[in-house]
């Protein structure tokens, strides 16, 4: 589908009614910018104007599509061309709609990761929860533009992001432990015994020892099973 030749096309048929752009935007509901870029081949007119515009100018839809007037021999030949052609365009600007509102999605989910981590102090487990929600609102973004039609590709795919980001997330998590002493926001569980506060997560444990008083101090061990009585004398 040309659009500079229908857009020379369009221009040629709206001086023969001589008409204005601003009147023949009138006519069909539009803008006078929509005209314009449509007379210099930028874009084309929706596919619900197409009747419209072609009875203004007295011309048929193939016409239209075509760029030009069509002799009677020419008719059917040009009227199958611009039928694939037609629905080669409509697929394109669907496609490119879809990707547009997959972007929207991914940073939309990017936005609720990042804002969660932000917002919510570590000690809460809302921000974890939060930026897991957004993580996965970013995964259903990336598979809607995934290209390819097989159903388990695209989920090898979204699970290879998933765990990634979910990589990320729990390194800088675990690098914001231990340099500013927080709690990790994402942990399993918190377990308070005595005079120490307990973190448990998948990979590592946190120990923050007398805590709130001046002989406070942290130990990040690697991760394994400790009992009560084991907890109550650990700061000892």
């Amino acid at each position: 589908m040309n659009q500079e030749k229908i857009g020379k096309f369009i221009a040629k048929c709206r001086k023969e009614k001589k008409i204005t752009q601003s009147e023949l935007a009138e006519q069909l509901g539009v803008t006078d910018r929509s005209i314009s870029n449509w007379e210099n081949g930028k874009n084309m007119p929706d596919l619900s104007l197409f009747k419209p515009l072609c009875d203004i100018f007295n011309i048929t839809i193939n016409e239209l599509l075509s760029g030009e007037k069509l002799a009677k021999d020419e008719y059917q030949e040009k009227f199958e061309e611009n039928i694939v052609n037609t629905i080669d365009y409509s697929t394109k600007k669907f496609n490119a709609y879809n990707q547009l509102i997959s972007l929207i999605i991914i940073v939309f989910g990017l936005f609720i990761a990042i804002s969660a981590i932000m917002i919510f102090p570590s000690e809460s487990s809302w921000g974890s929860i939060y930026s897991f929600f957004g993580i996965m609102i970013f995964i259903f973004g990336i598979s809607r533009i995934i290209n390819t039609k097989k159903w388990y590709k695209r989920l090898l795919a979204a699970a290879i992001i998933f765990v990634g980001a979910m990589g990320i997330l729990l390194f800088t998590d675990y690098i914001n432990v231990r340099t500013n002493r927080e709690a990790p926001m994402y942990r399993i569980s918190t377990t308070t015994v005595s005079n120490v506060i307990y973190y448990d997560t998948l990979f590592y444990d946190v120990y923050r020892c007398n805590f709130d008083t001046e002989n406070e101090y942290w130990t990040i061990e690697k991760n394994k099973k400790i009992t009560i009585d084991e907890l109550i004398n650990y700061c000892k």
